[in-house]
C-alpha cells in the first residue's frame, strides 16, 4: 500500500491507548523492539509513514531481537490452530499434496538444526513449489546471509500485516 491519506485503521490505531497499540503491534510482529520503535514514532500521518517507520526499525533490530520476532512464526506447512492470520499468510501450501507436505517438513526440520529457528519466508501469495524451492536454495546459506534475508522477509511480513491493520474499518 502506498497512499499519502490517512486510512480509518491508522487514524484508530494512532488513537489506541498505549498498551493496545503495543498488542496490536505484537500481532504483527513478535519483536518487543520493533514494537516499542513503532509505537514511540506514533502518530502516524500516513501509512507510508509507518512502513517506513516499520522498515527503519527492522533494519537496526539485533540478532536477539530477530529471534525473537520469528518465534512468533509457526513452520511453513504447519499454520497455528485458529490463527487466520498464519492459515492466510501459508494459503500456498494448503492444496499442496501429502508428498509435497512431507518434503517442506523435512526441509524445516533440516532448516531449523542448520539455522537454529524456523525457515521464515513472506509466504503470502508464494505456491507450496515456490516455498520448497526458497528453503532448498536458502539451506546452503552462511548464517549471516540467512539472518540478512530473514530480517528483509520479515519486514515484507511486517507491512502486509501493517497494511492490514491500517486498512482495517472500525466494525472489523
Amino acid at each position: 500500500m502506498t497512499s499519502s491519506s490517512s486510512p480509518p485503521g491508522l487514524t484508530r490505531f494512532n488513537a489506541l491507548e498505549e498498551h493496545a497499540a503495543a498488542t496490536a503491534l505484537h500481532e504483527a510482529c513478535a519483536s518487543v523492539e520493533w514494537g516499542r520503535r513503532l509505537l514511540a514514532g506514533r502518530p502516524f500521518a500516513t501509512a507510508d509513514d509507518l512502513f517506513r517507520a516499520s522498515d527503519a526499525a527492522m533494519s537496526e533490530l539485533t540478532t536477539a531481537d530477530l529471534q525473537e520476532a520469528m518465534a512468533g512464526h509457526p513452520p511453513i506447512g504447519r499454520p497455528k490452530p485458529g490463527d487466520p492470520t498464519s492459515a492466510r499468510e501459508q494459503r500456498g501450501m494448503a492444496g499442496a499434496s501429502e508428498e509435497l507436505k512431507a518434503e517442506m517438513l523435512e526441509l524445516n526440520l533440516a532448516y531449523q538444526d542448520r539455522f537454529g529457528h524456523v525457515f521464515l519466508i513472506c509466504a503470502t501469495g508464494l505456491t507450496a513449489e515456490q516455498m520448497r524451492d526458497a528453503v532448498e536454495e536458502r539451506i546452503g546459506n552462511s548464517p549471516e546471509r540467512e539472518r540478512e534475508i530473514v530480517r528483509t522477509e520479515l519486514g515484507k511480513i511486517n507491512r502486509i500485516r501493517l497494511a492490514r491493520l491500517v486498512e482495517q474499518e472500525d466494525d472489523d
